[in-house]
Order: C-alpha cells, then sequence, then structure tokens
C-alpha cells in the first residue's frame, strides 16, 4: 500500500482525453459485439463461422501476444496506439462500403473480425505502460478503475442499443459506428497532454527481438509476487469463461428461464453491473490493503458467492449473487493488472503485460468456456458453473498457501 498523496484524476494532464478515447472506442465495440456475428449469420448461415467470429476475439492474444508487447517497448506508445486505432477503422468501415456494393462476403467479415481483434491486442500493449506515465503510479488504481468502470458502462449501453441500430441501419452498416468511433478514439490520444514522446531504443543499445521477448518472460517468471498473481488472474479469467458461456443454459435447465424470457438479459446485466461495482470499490480497497493481501479476502469471497449461483433455484438470489460475485470478479483483475504496472519497469511494461493478457484472455478465458460446456455434456449444468467456483477456490488456495509459506518461512524477495 502507497503512502503516497494519491493526486485526483482531474488533475492529471491528459487522463481526462484518454478516459474519453475509450469510452468512445467501447461504446463502439460494444455495438460491433452484436452486430458481427449477427452479419456473419446472415450472410452465411452458418454457426462454425459464427464460432470463428467469437474466436477470433482471443486467438490474437495467443498468436501474438509476445510479439505484440515487444513491438510496444520499442517504439512510442502514443503512436503505436493512434496507428493501430486508425487501421482499425479503415478494417471496419470496409465492410459497410463492401455492404453497399454488394460485394461483402461472410469471409470477408472473418477476416476483418481477426484483423480488428489483432490490432486491438497491439493497441492494449501500448496502454499497458502508456496509463502509468499519464498518472503516475501511485494513481494507477484509480486509474484503471475509472478506465475499466466507464468501459463497462458503455458495453451495457452498446450491447443494448445495438438491437435497435442493426433493425435500423442493418448489421453492415452498424460497423460504420464503430468505425467512426477508432477515429475518435485516435484524435482523443492524439490530444492527451503530458506524455512525451519516447523510443525504447534511446539510451543502451537496444536487444534484438527474440532477447526483447525473453527479457519480458524473465521479469515475469522471475518475480515471485507477480508469478503467483498472474496465476490467480488466469484462473479468475477461466471461471470468467465458464460463467458466460454457461449462464444460459443454466437460466433454462435450473433456474427456469426459458426462451425469450427478458430476465435472461438481466442475468447478464447483474453480471457486468457487478464490475461497475468493483471498479468503485478497488481504489478504496487499494488505499487500506496491499494488492497481494487484498486478494487473501476477494478470492474465498468470490468462491461463496459463485457457490449460491450454483446451488440456488430462485432467480432473483441468482441475480444478486452474480452482481456481488461480478463486483469480486473485476476487484481481482484490476488490482492483479495495477500491480504488474506497478512493479514493472516502464520499458518492459509492454512485454509483460501482454503476457499476462495472453494467459488470461488468450487461454484462461477460451479454455473455462470449453471445460465448463464439456463438463455440462457429461455431468450436468450445475457440474459446469461449479467448474468457475473451482478455479477461483483453486485460486484462493494457492494466494493462502503462499501467504503461509512467507509467514513461516524466510520471505523471498518481492
Amino acid at each position: 500500500m502507497s503512502t503516497s498523496q494519491v493526486v485526483p484524476l482531474r488533475r492529471i494532464a491528459g487522463f481526462r482525453n484518454f478516459w474519453l478515447s475509450r469510452v468512445f472506442s467501447g461504446l463502439g465495440s460494444a455495438v460491433t459485439t452484436v452486430a458481427l456475428p449477427v452479419l456473419v449469420f446472415q450472410e452465411s448461415k452458418s454457426p462454425l463461422l459464427v464460432s470463428l467470429v467469437a474466436a477470433a476475439g482471443t486467438l490474437p492474444y495467443l498468436a501474438f501476444g509476445l510479439i505484440a508487447g515487444a513491438v510496444a517497448d520499442r517504439v512510442d506508445r502514443r503512436t503505436l496506439m493512434i496507428a493501430t486505432d486508425c487501421l482499425n477503422a479503415l478494417f471496419l468501415a470496409s465492410i459497410p462500403v463492401a455492404w453497399a456494393m454488394g460485394a461483402l462476403t461472410a469471409g470477408h467479415v472473418v477476416v476483418v473480425a481477426f484483423l480488428s481483434s489483432t490490432l486491438a491486442l497491439f493497441f492494449d500493449a501500448g496502454l499497458y505502460g502508456f496509463v502509468p506515465d499519464i498518472v503516475g503510479k501511485d494513481s494507477l488504481a484509480q486509474a484503471n478503475s475509472a478506465i475499466y468502470g466507464a468501459e463497462t458502462v458503455v458495453r451495457i449501453a452498446g450491447n443494448a442499443l445495438a438491437g435497435g441500430l442493426i433493425v435500423l441501419f442493418h448489421p453492415a452498416g452498424t460497423l460504420a459506428l464503430d468505425a467512426l468511433s477508432f477515429v475518435v478514439s485516435a484524435l482523443f490520444i492524439r490530444a492527451v497532454a503530458g506524455v512525451a514522446p519516447r523510443s525504447a531504443s534511446s539510451g543502451s543499445k537496444r536487444p534484438g527481438f527474440k532477447e526483447s521477448i525473453s527479457q519480458g518472460l524473465r521479469f515475469l517468471i522471475g518475480h515471485p509476487t507477480l508469478r503467483i498473481m498472474t496465476v490467480v488472474g488466469t484462473l479468475q479469467s477461466f471461471s470468467g469463461g465458464a460463467i458466460v458461456g454457461q449462464l444460459v443454459v443454466f437460466a433454462d435447465r435450473v433456474l427456469g428461464i426459458h426462451g425469450s424470457d427478458g430476465r435472461i438479459g438481466l442475468l447478464y446485466m447483474a453480471w457486468s453491473a457487478g464490475g461497475i461495482g468493483g471498479s468503485l470499490l478497488l481504489p478504496r480497497l487499494r488505499r487500506r490493503f496491499d494488492a497481494f493481501p487484498l486478494l487473501l479476502w476477494v478470492l474465498p469471497a468470490g468462491a461463496l458467492l459463485g457457490l449460491v449461483v450454483v446451488l440456488t433455484t430462485i432467480w432473483w438470489v441468482a441475480l444478486v449473487a452474480l452482481a456481488v460475485w461480478g463486483t469480486a470478479y473485476l476487484v481481482v483483475l484490476v488490482n492483479t493488472m495495477t500491480y504488474s504496472q506497478e512493479v514493472t519497469p516502464s520499458e518492459l511494461q509492454g512485454r509483460v503485460n501482454t503476457t499476462r493478457r495472453m494467459l488470461s484472455s488468450g487461454l484462461g478465458v477460451p479454455l473455462g468456456a470449453v471445460v465448463a460446456s464439456t463438463v455440462t455434456v457429461y455431468a450436468g449444468i450445475r457440474a459446469g458453473m461449479a467448474t468457475a467456483v473451482i478455479a477461483i477456490a483453486l485460486a484462493a488456495v494457492v494466494v493462502w498457501t503462499v501467504r503461509l509459506g512467507r509467514l513461516l518461512g524466510p520471505s523471498p524477495k518481492a
């Protein structure tokens, strides 16, 4: 826990512009999350291609995570983020243009989905080091919570707006909104003040690309606390993939919410709204607790809330438990990311944090969805949902084992 005075974000030059860039881009992306699978299904009638569009959101982290981190640490981060925003705008705009010309194909949509997610990965790689440059490390928990909270709000709003926009403008036409949002985001990032241009090439001789990647891996593996928190973050993401992937089935088979019953939307909103609560709660918790001790209590609480969801048959009980569980979930994820940014040297931010994200988003989320669905098929929906609870409980066991080991034995270097 830092003893430094935390500066209010409103006093930090540049943060408002960066926050606005995330709001506009997040709103457009939330609409696209709904419009893209609808569009590819309209064009192909193929569930396989729809699945490929969904997979496009996570595959780039596995394919290019290490590369993106190394690139972000070798170039000016602001320039990288502006470039990826502009390219994303061009790729997404190609869909409504092709549709208007009568030349749109399902393959075109799938390729753009993959390229857009890949560009978002490179943007995030620059973001991890750019935010500490804007706000300083003492204000990271506050800044990350403000960013994640805003993105959660606009994701809910964008998902809600998407249905009406698709009807009014067709799924292809709706994607023009996301293209525009990337242009707006690039303009706001260009306007961020207080961050000098940087290049990892300044100072000592820059290592080769392979060695550059190895440096990031060595730092992550060699830092005892960060290594454990990365494992915890991956287990937490596994649980998120399991929950979201099986929530419709759980609602149908256990809670009696069938077909087009509007309560299913409330369940998803409860999970997302919990994330807003987590974004508000984390800065207060971090002012009182260090990052690792915070996990000792939040993880067991998340496991207990998950158990309530799995065991209940009353929909409103599940609704409340999901909301509070979502709060604990986001506290863990943002706390882990914030700690990583705090302890990682500026020149390694991209490599270390994209590696973490590769394990959590690229591996944890899809693996959780696959494992939970497989368990559901063979052992029932309660068992499938229980995989999420088991993952969080395992994370709690890990942090408590490490904590007790440090209390009973010699303390490792933090």
